[in-house]
C-alpha cells in the first residue's frame, strides 16, 4: 500500500494572468508544471514542487506563487506533520531519509545572541575612507623562532603561508555535487579578489589548473582525484576528517551525478555512486594524521601549508589541540549548521554544535597550552553575513570559509533537494540542460560583488570599534556581549552580557 502524502506546498496559479507560455514548464526540471490541450491551459501537480522558485521567478506576467499547503493531517502536539511524513516514506522504501543543505531546525544561532562594542570618546572610531583598514590575512604557522646569519641579518624561518586580501573563503563544494560552471564562478571570482577557493573531495578539472594559486585541494577519505599533479598545482591542501552537516560519516554522490567529466576528474567509473569510507582508513591515531601530513608536505616539497578540516563535535577543542601538534598549518572547523549536496537527515539535524561554540572553547584551549600561533584557525557553518565574520574573528577565528551564502549568490533558493540532482539553477546538477543556466560571467561577478560588499561592511564595523586591522580583532573578545544568553553559554563564548564591565 502507497501511503499517500499531502503537498508541502502549493502551487497558486492566477488564471487571468497566466498567458499559457509555458515557460514554467519549460524551465522546471521536476516537471510540475504542464499544458492541457483540452483545457486549453496550465495546470500544475504540487506534489513534485521543492518550491525552488524558477517559475516564480520567470513568469513573465507574475501569474505564480508557491505558498505552504494548508491540507495536513489533523493536529498533534506530539507528532509533527514532517514526522508522521518522514515514517510514511520509510516504510515505503526502507530507506535512509537524505537531506541537503543546512541544519534547518530552530536551533539558537548564536551570532545572532552577540552584539559588537563601538568606540566612542577616549578611543574614536577610525574612518575607514579616510584612513588605512588592513583586512588582509595570512594564514599558516607564526610560532617561528627567530634567527640571524653570522651577518646579523634575519633569516626568513616562516612557513608556507596563504595571503587574503579580505579573511573570507569559499569553502569545499566537490564537482559532482555542484555543476561545472558553479566551480567555474567561484574560482574566477577567488582570483579577482584574491582569496581560495576549495574544490571539495571531488577532485580538480582540468580546465581549472589554471586558477590553482587561488585554489585549496582537499584530500578526503575516498581519495577521489588525488595525485601529484593535483596536489602541486594547488596553493594549499586539506585533509578532510569531518563535516559540519554529517559529523562521523563518510560522503555520497549519487552515481546519476557522475558524468563523464566528473568520472575523469574523479578516476572513478561513469555512473556508479561515490562512496567516501567515514574514516580515513589509514588514519586512526594523531600520529597517523601527522604521517599523512609530512607525506603530503614532502609530495610538494614543503611549499603548501596543509589544513586539517574537522567537524565541530562536542571534544571538538582536544581534538584542534592535537592538530596542532602534528604538523597542521591550519585547522578549520565547520559547524553543525554548515551546507551539504546529501546528508542522512537524523545526522545533519542531530548531531554536532554551534561553530560558535566550538571556535571559542578551539581558541581558548589553544592558548592555554600556548600553541595558538602554531595554527590559523578557519570557520564556517552558516556565516551569514559580515557581522558574522567579525564575531567569528573577535571570538578567534583568522578567517571564515562561505558556501551556501556563496551559493545564494549564484541563484540557490535553498529548496533543499540538491541530492536529486535536478537544480532549476543550475549550481547542484550534472544535467547539461541545467547547468547552461548558471552563467559563469554573471555568476563569478556577484561573488565578487558579495565579498567585497562584506569586505567594505567588516571595515566599516571595525572602525566603529576602534580597530585598523584584523589582526588587532583576532580573539578580542573583550568587544564583544551577548544578549538573551545565559552564564553557561556566556562562560562557553568567554564573553561578558550586555551592560555588563570589567
Amino acid at each position: 500500500m502507497d501511503m499517500f502524502i499531502p503537498a508541502q506546498y502549493e502551487v497558486a496559479r492566477n488564471q487571468e494572468l497566466c498567458i499559457a507560455c509555458r515557460v514554467c514548464e519549460r524551465q522546471c526540471a521536476n516537471e510540475v508544471h504542464e499544458y492541457d490541450k483540452e483545457l486549453g491551459k496550465m495546470i500544475s501537480d504540487s506534489t513534485k514542487c521543492v518550491n525552488c522558485h524558477r517559475c516564480v521567478c520567470l513568469c513573465p506576467t507574475h501569474a505564480l506563487k508557491i505558498v505552504k499547503s494548508d491540507d495536513t493531517y489533523r493536529l498533534n502536539g506530539n507528532w509533527s506533520v514532517q514526522a508522521m511524513n518522514e515514517v510514511y516514506r520509510q516504510a515505503g522504501d526502507r530507506g535512509v531519509l537524505l537531506s541537503s543543505m543546512g541544519n534547518p531546525e530552530d536551533y539558537p544561532i548564536y551570532f545572532n545572541k552577540i552584539l559588537v562594542n563601538a568606540s566612542q570618546v577616549t578611543n574614536p572610531p577610525i574612518d575607514p575612507l579616510r584612513e588605512p583598514m588592513e583586512t588582509i590575512v595570512y594564514l599558516g604557522k607564526k610560532d617561528v623562532e627567530i634567527k640571524r646569519d653570522i651577518e646579523g641579518k634575519l633569516v626568513d624561518t616562516m612557513g608556507p603561508q596563504l595571503k587574503l586580501t579580505t579573511p573570507i573563503m569559499f569553502s569545499a563544494m566537490s564537482y559532482g555535487s555542484i555543476s561545472y560552471n558553479a566551480h567555474e564562478s567561484l574560482a574566477r571570482a577567488a582570483e579577482e579578489l584574491g582569496i581560495y577557493y576549495n574544490t571539495g573531495e571531488g577532485g580538480l578539472h582540468k580546465d581549472f589548473y589554471k586558477y590553482g594559486k587561488n585554489t585549496i585541494v582537499q584530500v578526503a577519505s575516498g581519495r577521489f582525484g588525488v595525485h601529484e599533479e593535483y596536489l602541486n598545482t594547488a596553493a594549499a591542501i586539506e585533509i578532510k576528517m569531518g563535516q559540519g552537516a554529517k559529523p562521523g560519516i563518510g560522503g555520497h554522490l549519487p552515481g546519476m551525478k557522475i558524468s563523464d567529466d566528473v568520472s575523469r576528474t574523479r578516476m572513478i567509473p561513469k555512473g556508479v555512486d561515490a562512496i567516501s569510507p567515514a574514516p580515513h582508513h589509514d588514519i586512526y591515531s594523531i600520529e597517523d594524521l601527522r604521517q599523512l601530513i609530512y607525506t603530503l608536505k614532502e609530495a610538494t616539497d614543503y611549499k603548501k601549508p596543509v589544513i586539517v578540516k574537522i567537524a565541530a563535535v562536542h571534544n571538538v577543542a582536544a581534538i584542534a589541540s592535537g592538530i596542532a601538534r602534528s604538523g597542521a598549518d591550519i585547522i578549520a572547523i565547520d559547524g553543525f549548521r554548515g551546507g551539504t549536496g546529501a546528508a542522512p537527515t537524523r545526522i545533519r539535524d542531530n548531531v554536532g554544535i554551534p561553530i560558535e561554540l566550538a571556535l571559542a572553547q578551539v581558541d581558548e584551549r589553544l592558548r592555554e597550552e600556548g600553541i595558538r600561533d602554531a595554527v590559523s584557525i578557519v570557520v564556517g557553518g552558516s556565516i551569514h553575513s559580515s557581522s558574522d565574520v567579525v564575531k567569528a574573528i573577535a571570538l578567534g577565528a583568522d578567517a571564515c570559509y562561505i558556501g551556501t551564502a556563496a551559493l545564494l549568490a549564484l541563484g540557490c533558493h535553498l529548496c533543499r533537494s540538491c541530492h536529486i540532482g535536478k537544480c532549476n539553477w543550475g549550481i547542484a546538477t550534472q544535467r547539461e540542460d541545467l547547468v547552461k543556466r548558471l552563467n559563469p560571467d554573471i555568476g563569478y561577478r556577484r561573488l565578487v560583488n558579495l565579498v567585497k560588499s562584506w569586505t567594505s561592511e567588516i571595515q566599516e564595523m571595525m572602525g566603529g570599534m576602534g580597530i585598523n586591522s584584523i589582526e588587532a580583532l583576532r580573539g578580542n573578545r573583550l568587544m564583544l556581549r551577548g544578549v538573551g544568553l545565559n552564564e553557561r553559554e556566556l562562560g562557553i563564548l568567554g564573553i561578558l552580557h550586555a551592560g555588563e564591565n570589567m
